[in-house]
Order: structure tokens, then C-alpha cells, then sequence
């Protein structure tokens, strides 16, 4: 069973539905037991950092995502559910994360002359690292994602980062770091390419 964590935030429909492309074992759940026992986990998100983790606080399911992704089974983040991986956010304030993986979410800059949000089609690069990343079978280096963030990851380790993208400098756009991946682009968004990604996590 997939479980997509429903804390009120989340692109739900649209990643559900990249789902059922390939599976139709998937619910949709804000139920600490359900994210606990599911065979691989989906934290989607949109939206503010603070609220997003105020929001699983408050519906008490925090503790049970920390405990699925210590189980070793995969995990897929996407977008505000990459960032909450993170130590701290600067969105407005510092506020904390989970601290799964150290490091922070940072804005862009707009001094680099840069469109705020980052919105649109951008290509992903994958790290030599990554060779092995089983989420970017078939997948073409290059690829272009559909984003919208106006926040990026710095991992303190860069040996996680799985793939990078262009804007004003190069940003991790993906992380890999055993069972956990991660991506600040939409794959349910971004047509073929970003499908493939879906159906490598579901085919773990």
C-alpha cells in the first residue's frame, strides 16, 4: 500500500492520480497508524513551511513520518515535503524542520535579477552520484520538471544531492539518501519524463 499523508496542504489529487497510472493500491491519509503501516510514503505539499509543519504537528503525525522513514521503507517528498526534510527554513521567519537531513531552505535572491517565484519548466542534472538512483531509471539527464517554489535546499552534505537545476546558480532540485528521495519539482506535473519518476517509486 502507497500512502499519500494528507495534512491538509498537499497536492493530493493530482500525485494520487500519476499514481493510479501504475498502481491502484494507494489511499489518501491523515491517520498516524495508516502512515506508519504503508509500504512506501508520499509527503506532497504546497504552501508555507510554517504552516505545512504546524498544520502535521498539530494532526499529530509528525513523530509517525519520522518513524516510517526510519523503517527503511521508501519515502518520496515532493516539493514543500522535500524542504520539511530540512533542519530550518528562512520562509519568513527561522523556523525548524524535521532535521531528517542537515541544512537549510533558503529564498532566492532577488538582487540576481531572478522571477519570484521560479515558476515553469526547468532541466534537472543529475550528480555522478546518482548513477545508482533507481527514481531516474529511464529518465533522460536533462530532463526538463515542472517547478514552483520560491525557496531552495542547501544540504550540508552534498553527497545527497541527486540532481541540480539552473536558476540565477545551480539548486538541488532532488535528493537521494538511502530509502529517502526527494524532489522540490512536480514528476506528477511534468508529463512523461516526471511520470517515469512515479512509476520507479512505485515499481520499489
Amino acid at each position: 500500500m502507497i500512502t499519500v499523508v494528507d495534512y491538509g496542504m498537499g497536492n493530493l489529487a493530482s500525485v494520487t492520480n500519476a499514481i493510479k497510472k501504475y498502481t491502484g493500491d494507494v489511499i489518501i491519509s491523515p491517520i498516524a497508524r495508516d502512515i506508519r503501516e504503508a509500504d512506501k510514503l508520499i509527503l506532497p505539499g504546497v504552501g508555507a513551511f510554517k504552516d505545512a509543519y504546524d498544520e502535521i504537528e498539530t494532526r499529530g503525525i509528525r513523530q509517525a513520518i519520522l518513524d516510517f522513514i526510519d523503517s527503511g521503507k521508501p519515502f518520496l517528498g515532493i516539493c514543500l515535503g522535500l524542504q520539511l526534510l530540512f533542519t530550518k527554513s528562512y520562509e519568513d521567519g527561522e523556523h525548524k524542520g524535521f532535521d531528517i537531513i542537515k541544512g537549510d531552505v533558503v529564498p532566492f535572491n532577488k538582487d540576481d535579477g531572478l522571477k519570484i517565484p521560479h515558476m515553469g519548466w526547468n532541466s534537472i542534472n543529475s550528480k555522478p552520484k546518482a548513477a545508482g538512483c533507481k527514481l531516474f531509471n529511464g529518465v533522460s539527464d536533462g530532463s526538463y520538471m515542472y517547478f514552483v517554489h520560491s525557496y531552495y535546499v542547501v544540504p550540508e552534505d552534498e553527497s545527497v544531492i541527486a540532481a541540480t537545476t539552473g536558476y540565477g546558480r545551480d539548486f538541488c532540485s532532488m535528493i537521494w539518501k538511502d530509502n529517502i528521495f526527494a524532489c522540490q519539482f512536480h514528476p506528477e506535473k511534468s508529463q512523461e519524463q516526471g511520470l517515469r519518476i512515479i512509476e520507479n517509486f512505485v515499481r520499489l
